[in-house]
């Protein structure tokens, strides 16, 4: 596979772009280089000091020390730590959805289920290796109050999963797909968190049982959507 063709994949699953800062909340969006690059920095400090202290001991203050910019720098561009932990959570979704679409254009599968549990490698994998990934990932904290923005991001995942599916295994496309789906994403995502919960590098037995629960769930939900 050629690489401009992994780099078009990568584009489109985050929405036609490169990979960049996101969005969602910030107050603006940076416009030089430089500015971005003081924004990722502010964003990997508040995934740094969410490993360490979790979301109550997080402050626009801690990040700014942490990130070696000047408080009004973030107020630039964030207005609280709310807004800051929504940038990230978008930064992580758009990691996850480019690095699962780069692997299911490069790698080779014999069927639906290898490349689900492609998927889940890539959110253990995540999880175990990038900073705030574990601590606040797809806008799902307690206590914090996710806009539409990005509260509904296990759906997002849910859409990718069935776009790749429908079009890599020519399952048929039908409102009970996209149910079994996205009831999928829901579980897996669930049972997933619990195995991080109190094992930074997710306990495997548990990690084991949330790949047969897809896989099972699946398997049953689907067997009337495979192609003849």
């Amino acid at each position: 596979m050629s690489s401009q063709r992994v780099q078009d994949v990568e584009r489109s699953s985050v929405g036609g772009q490169e990979p960049s800062v996101p969005a969602g909340p910030l107050r603006r969006r940076p416009s030089q280089r430089r500015s971005a690059r003081r924004v990722e920095r502010m964003l990997d400090a508040c995934a740094e000091l969410l490993d360490e202290g979790g979301y109550e001991a997080l402050s626009t203050t801690r990040v700014a020390e942490r990130a070696g910019v000047a408080i009004g720098s973030v107020y630039q561009f964030f207005p609280d730590k709310r807004a800051l932990s929504q940038a990230l959570t978008r930064r992580n979704l758009e990691l996850f959805v480019t690095r699962v679409g780069r692997r299911f254009i490069t790698d080779d599968y014999g069927g639906w289920w290898e490349a689900v549990d492609a998927i889940i490698d890539e959110y253990v994998d995540l999880h175990r290796t990038v900073p705030g990934f574990r601590s606040l990932n797809f806008g799902d904290v307690e206590g914090l109050d996710v806009p539409d923005s990005v509260a509904d991001n296990n759906t997002v995942i849910a859409g990718r999963l069935r776009a790749l599916l429908l079009e890599e295994f020519g399952l048929l496309d039908s409102e009970d797909v996209d149910r079994a789906i996205l009831v999928a994403a829901e579980a897996g995502d669930a049972v997933l968190k619990l195995a991080f919960r109190h094992d930074s590098s997710g306990a495997p037995e548990i990690v084991a049982e949330a790949r047969q629960l897809v896989r099972g769930y699946l398997s049953r939900q689907l067997r009337s959507s495979q192609p003849e």
